[in-house]
């Protein structure tokens, strides 16, 4: 797959002619009047160049951030329909395809939306977020020394800080609007969204971690943990709504933003790893907090000319890496 050309310059965020129906850290979405042919509700995603950290957007983005992610999305969502494990939101990623009257070819917003772009089938979204973890760090580490337990799951005694579970779990968790999401047992998710679908997300997410874990693994990435999110399509509840729905995987898959990926190289359980995704930011970050520059609240600091070219090299190699031959 080739690379996608980071942007000379930062792109602002998106204005187009449509309603924006929510805009996130990272990316924006916007409604699209349904498909002309078959009159699917549709949905376009726009990943920015915005970046987070510490729940905190900060005011410098970083240029080709957003083409990295959605090109990311876009591999995984083809390989997940290549394994034949379920079906995904996307219909297309070409700004082409959009009416004109949105992006005119050869305009600005084409061009700004070329590479980042995501139209997908509109979806009901199902409140749970779906946590595979094959490794113990974060807030399972946290819950572990706490408790020995994950979500209600009880791991054998004695484990590090990122060491490999025995087995990957399900850790599901409540989405929170802002903030942080929190983590529920599997019990709790059945009586949110009923035993059948929460049974079907977990063996759904188990089944992408494993075989997207297996394929990392080979290229020199660890996926420790990640998160997915699963929706009904509109189309599908219009036709039949009182059946119960297959959930269709949405929104983004398996990118730095939403996993953990460390070099296998050097990975040593008993502290803490280096990774691909947001650590080079969070640790310059955490130096301002220390010396009582920054407070963690809004808003950011702006990010040096370095760290901004640091953050992007490593999606720009977890990328490469992903996407590209198995290392020897």
């Amino acid at each position: 797959m080739s690379t996608p050309a980071p942007s000379s310059a930062p792109t602002p965020a998106t204005t187009l002619n449509l309603p924006l129906l929510r805009s996130g850290k990272v990316r924006d979405v916007y409604e699209l009047p349904p498909d002309a042919t078959n009159h699917t509700p549709r949905l376009l995603l726009v990943a920015s160049d915005r970046i987070s950290a510490f729940d905190v957007v900060m005011p410098t983005p970083i240029p080709g951030k957003g083409r990295l992610l959605t090109q990311m999305s876009n591999f995984w969502f083809d390989f997940i329909k290549s394994h034949r494990i379920c079906e995904v939101h996307t219909l297309t990623a070409t700004p082409a395809d959009l009416p004109t009257s949105i992006a005119p070819p050869g305009s600005p917003q084409q061009a700004y939306l070329e590479g980042r772009c995501t139209i997908g089938q509109r979806c009901a979204v199902i409140p749970i977020e779906c946590v595979v973890r094959g490794y113990l760090e974060g807030s399972g580490w946290k819950e572990y020394q706490a408790t020995g337990k994950v979500c209600g799951i009880t791991l054998p005694p004695g484990l590090s800080q990122c060491d490999k579970l025995p087995e990957p779990i399900f850790t599901p968790a409540t989405k929170a609007a802002q903030g942080h999401d929190e983590n529920i047992t599997f019990e709790q998710a059945a009586d949110a969204v009923g035993l059948e679908t929460i049974t079907t997300l977990r063996d759904l997410s188990l089944t992408i971690y494993s075989k997207a874990a297996e394929h990392a693994l080979a290229r020199g990435i660890i996926i420790a943990d990640t998160k997915f999110e699963f929706g009904i399509p509109e189309a599908a509840l219009a036709k039949a709504a009182r059946v119960w729905q297959p959930p269709i995987l949405i929104d983004e898959a398996l990118t730095p933003d939403s996993s953990r990926f460390w070099p296998a190289d050097t990975y040593e359980p008993g502290r803490a790893q280096r990774s691909f995704d947001k650590q080079f930011l969070r640790e310059y970050l955490q130096d301002l907090v220390e010396a009582g520059k920054w407070d963690k609240n809004p808003p950011g600091p702006p990010l040096p000319e370095h760290v901004v070219q640091a953050t992007l090299a490593k999606y720009q190699e977890a990328f490469d890496r992903i996407t590209g031959e198995p290392t020897p």
